[in-house]
């Protein structure tokens, strides 16, 4: 007999669905979420009855600690305790989606979580390190948040399909799990990509739906500076945003984007290759910044979408922005808080140096709000 299926997408009772798996989970049941790569049998850790039904459902080879599932990337310092710089923006900019991330946790963090779960040290970590996942299915997610422990998936063996339908799992498992969530087929139908995180560097361990190339260009924080010819404000806002990271990383200007921090600038209505004004480039240099390799450049789509975070100097800009992408109005923010900052174009260098001390303050103020600075 097969495992009930629940077939989320075609019922007019969707939350009270979900709040069946998530009470079936903290009874110490197994159930079949979905995520956005494959169908994982889900189990609740805290649970000896769990842990022995997914025990059974598991390859009889793999010993080793199931995947922790999280609701949200916030969820994940419950298990790891202090994260290092590079760990906070793995999980920033990678969470919720199909990658896995290993961890390397202090002993008295590993024997603080076993004693609070009242679990064997060695049922959430192995050895020194654990593996955590926030899964990018919002069906999922809500479920993991319901049940609030620490809920673990594995891929059921012996189903005889790399991705099998949940049709397919709810005949092969029966009465094993009391439920199969079937939200459709899956977004990828590929396994997720395994990244072990250093303090200052990370492996990946088994490239999946993401490989080498895509996660490196997912790490980077990108912040973009839009003026209007791009030859004033935007150049010194970016020149002063490099020193101060740089300053901030304890590295040269050179090594930022081996650091993963690019910062760019650009103009709404600029032309291609002008130099910074000379009263720019004097005023950022008073200041330990420098201005003489700038050449302008246009805003583009391109540059929009790898911004993480797109400063603009007026609400003009703004527009400009969110007419060419309507998608990043939630990344586009006003530099000041009072209002427009106006073009210096024209003005003494007497202008200019005062906007460059205002900028910097600026800066700050904005980095520090979007949490760029934290552990920097």
């Amino acid at each position: 007999m097969g495992a009930p299926l629940s077939r989320i997408l075609e019922t007019d009772n969707y939350a009270a669905e979900l709040a069946r798996a998530a009470a079936l989970l903290s009874e110490g049941q197994l159930v079949v979420l979905p995520t956005e790569t494959v169908y994982g049998v889900a189990a609740l850790l805290t649970s000896p009855s769990a842990r022995e039904r997914i025990a059974q459902v598991r390859s009889a080879d793999d010993k080793k600690p199931l995947t922790i599932h999280l609701a949200s990337a916030q969820d994940a310092s419950r298990y790891l305790g202090d994260v290092s710089e590079l760990g906070r923006r793995m999980m920033r900019k990678l969470w919720p989606g199909p990658v896995a991330l290993r961890f390397e946790v202090p002993a008295e963090r590993r024997q603080a979580v076993a004693k609070e779960l009242d679990i064997d040290e060695s049922a959430i970590y192995d050895g020194q390190s654990i593996m955590l996942r926030c899964p990018d299915h919002p069906a999922t997610r809500q479920v993991l948040q319901q049940v609030g422990g620490p809920v673990v998936m594995t891929v059921a063996s012996g189903v005889g399909s790399a991705s099998p339908s949940p049709a397919d799992l709810a005949e092969t498992l029966g009465d094993r799990v009391a439920l199969v969530v079937d939200a459709g087929p899956t977004r990828f139908s590929r396994p997720s990509t395994i990244v072990r995180v250093g303090k200052d560097d990370y492996e990946i361990v088994r490239e999946g739906v993401f490989d080498r190339r895509i996660i490196e260009r997912m790490l980077r924080t990108t912040i973009l500076y839009v003026c209007s010819g791009n030859t004033c404000r935007s150049p010194m806002a970016e020149a002063l945003t490099r020193k101060l990271l740089a300053h901030r990383l304890n590295v040269s200007e050179a090594e930022l984007e081996s650091k993963g921090f690019y910062v760019r600038s650009a103009g709404a209505l600029a032309m291609p290759g002008a130099r910074a004004t000379p009263q720019a480039v004097e005023a950022v240099r008073e200041l330990q910044a420098d201005l003489t390799k700038h050449r302008s450049q246009p805003l583009t789509l391109e540059l929009i979408h790898q911004s993480d975070l797109i400063l603009v100097m007026s609400s003009a800009h703004a527009r400009a922005v969110q007419a060419m992408a309507p998608s990043a109005s939630d990344k586009i923010v006003l530099l000041s808080d009072e209002g427009d900052i106006e073009d210096p174009i024209g003005a003494e260098v007497a202008v200019y140096r005062s906007l460059a001390a205002k900028m910097e303050q600026l800066i700050e103020k904005r980095l520090t709000e979007r949490g760029l600075l934290q552990g920097i």
